[in-house]
């Protein structure tokens, strides 16, 4: 994989008679499940503050023992176990697919030359060490760069959202873990779930905004093509 678009062959231009990536369905998916990957997350913090507050109970002496078994096998508890988190996994993969159509059709309105990274780091700087930590957001500002119908657009959305995202999964998700496999007292229950909710606002902010920031690329594109086609 190289390190840059200039080492490629096609830095001057979009392959001969590539065509159009059609975008709007991966956009509609990346929209459906990051929703339902949201409203996870809503839960998962839910079910925390419930289990602190039957805790509190418990000890002040307002719950029994049977309720505090209860948080264990209720329902809740079977909608924030890991097979939820596969809707994340899902979640991501569309969202892949989405960037990798969109950087396609951004190529083919602007130039390879436009782009800082060569077209398979769209998937690569996913799941590449260290260099996920900026590579992807290079690769999304761009892509809505080169798709913005003009040149000087902002891209303080782009800016945002990536803020967002790193605090949460390489800051605040780490120490959520660590504190919900900690829950033998009462401020260790409670501390997980302030942890749980302040992920949680982090996750849905990061989680609109990208939302947006899908569906404006799309928008632009779909803007575009049509213009071309007319």
């Amino acid at each position: 994989m190289d390190g840059s678009q200039q080492d490629t062959p096609t830095s001057a231009g979009p392959a001969g008679g590539e065509q159009r990536r059609v975008v709007t369905g991966a956009a509609t998916a990346v929209t459906v499940l990051i929703s339902l990957a949201l409203v996870r997350e809503v839960v998962v913090s839910a079910y925390n503050w419930h289990l602190y507050f039957v805790v509190h109970d418990y000890l002040a002496g307002r719950a029994t023992a049977a309720d505090l078994e209860a948080t264990d096998t209720d329902a809740l508890t079977k909608l924030v176990s890991w097979p939820s988190f596969l809707v994340w996994i899902a979640a991501g993969v569309a969202f892949v697919v989405w960037l990798w159509r969109a950087r396609i059709n951004a190529e083919l309105m602007s130039g390879a030359a436009a782009f800082r990274r060569s077209r398979s780091w769209a998937v690569g700087g996913w799941i590449a060490p260290v260099v996920n930590l900026w590579v992807p957001y290079q690769v999304v500002s761009d892509v809505w760069r080169a798709s913005a119908p003009r040149r000087s657009v902002p891209v303080t959305l782009i800016k945002a959202w990536w803020a967002l995202f790193i605090v949460a999964n390489a800051v605040v998700r780490p120490i959520q873990w660590r504190m919900s496999s900690k829950l033998d007292s009462e401020q260790n229950v409670l501390s997980n779930a302030d942890v749980s909710t302040l992920l949680t606002a982090l996750y849905v902010v990061a989680g609109l905004l990208l939302v947006l920031i899908v569906r404006r690329v799309t928008a632009w594109q779909t803007q575009k093509h049509a213009q071309n086609a007319a």
